[in-house]
């Protein structure tokens, strides 16, 4: 029995925005021909901050394991010395999860469901869940902070809270 439920909307840049960017060519301001003009680059989508404590960049892809419906959450965690992007590789919807940051601790999770064209960028410190992969394995280009320092915290919640799909 879970204490709560959240449904998840579609993911827009403006719903987003608190929380960091949304990694599309939609949400980008500036729009540049490159390569001869063989090339559209979509400039400066979404700010890559992860050099506190003298860190670095990383560019990484992560696996994610699809998870079993009904979704319930226990958890949230943050990155307080970086951001932490995520675009998908191959195409399918992934669930987002976060939530504002009261007092240092998460406040009321808010739930969106990511197209497979999608990526997130999340704000340094922003809580979130870890990846959540929908429907089959999918892999995801991540690029997040590198370097010392202790950059995740996590909290337990007391009672896991059920995610629900918007129609």
């Amino acid at each position: 029995m879970t204490a709560a439920s959240i449904a998840a909307r579609p993911l827009t840049a403006e719903a987003f925005r608190a929380f960091g960017e949304v990694i599309e060519p939609d949400n980008c301001s500036e729009i540049r021909l490159i390569n001869n003009g063989t090339t559209t680059r979509f400039h400066d989508i979404a700010p890559v901050d992860v050099a506190a404590g003298g860190g670095h960049a990383l560019i990484s892809i992560f696996r994610g394991k699809p998870f079993a419906l009904p979704l319930r959450i226990a958890m949230l965690e943050r990155h307080p010395l970086g951001s932490q992007a995520f675009m998908p590789l191959e195409g399918r919807p992934y669930l987002v999860v976060v939530a504002p940051d009261e007092d240092g601790r998460p406040g009321a999770p808010v739930a969106f469901l990511a197209s497979g064209a999608q990526g997130v960028s999340y704000h340094r410190g922003t809580w979130h869940h870890p990846l959540v992969a929908l429907e089959e394995r999918s892999d995801f280009l991540v690029v997040d902070r590198g370097g010392s320092g202790s950059n995740l915290v996590e909290v337990m919640f007391e009672e896991e809270i059920e995610i629900t799909f918007a129609t």
